[in-house]
């Protein structure tokens, strides 16, 4: 009998990412409460880059960009805010785009299934977590469990094989 698999993954689209950095862009050009404020969203990567003459417009910023996100379908769990910085009359604050599953919250998945004891093979490959089973049945179960466990980044499923 062959196995079914999919692959475990946590991947973001950079370019609808780009789209949510020139949304955003657009939008604080156009708001009268930033008219007149040297403030910028760049994206470089897989960070982008605010810079604000205040700490409180970083805020207001940040919210703009949640939900920029948001509208093209990317979850904001996917970001990571560092603190703001202030360097002469500016102040700047770096936010990461996680992607990938990295190798500590990869154990706690791969620990959560086998605790709930599903008929399936678990196993951590680089940056994603392939998930083997006899029955499309099991690996649509480890998916539901999944989909409401409490895991601190969006995941994706795909390579479904059967």
């Amino acid at each position: 009998m062959d196995m079914a698999s999919f692959d475990v993954v946590s991947e973001v689209d950079l370019q609808e990412v780009n789209n949510a950095v020139d949304q955003a862009n657009r939008e604080i050009g156009t708001r009268y409460d930033f008219r007149g404020v040297e403030a910028s969203f760049e994206r470089n990567d897989d960070e982008v880059k605010l810079t604000a003459e205040a700490d409180i417009q970083l805020n207001q910023m940040l919210d703009i960009l949640r939900s920029k996100l948001i509208k093209r379908s990317i979850d904001p769990g996917v970001i990571e805010t560092k603190d703001p910085e202030h360097s002469g009359k500016l102040f700047h604050q770096l936010v990461l785009i996680r992607q990938g599953i990295d190798m500590l919250l990869a154990k706690k998945i791969v620990k959560m299934i086998k605790d709930k004891k599903m008929k399936v093979q678990v196993a951590i490959q680089g940056e994603k977590i392939r998930v083997n089973g006899k029955k499309r049945d099991d690996l649509q179960k480890v998916i539901a469990f999944l989909k409401e466990s409490d895991i601190e980044i969006p995941l994706q499923y795909d390579n479904f094989r059967d």
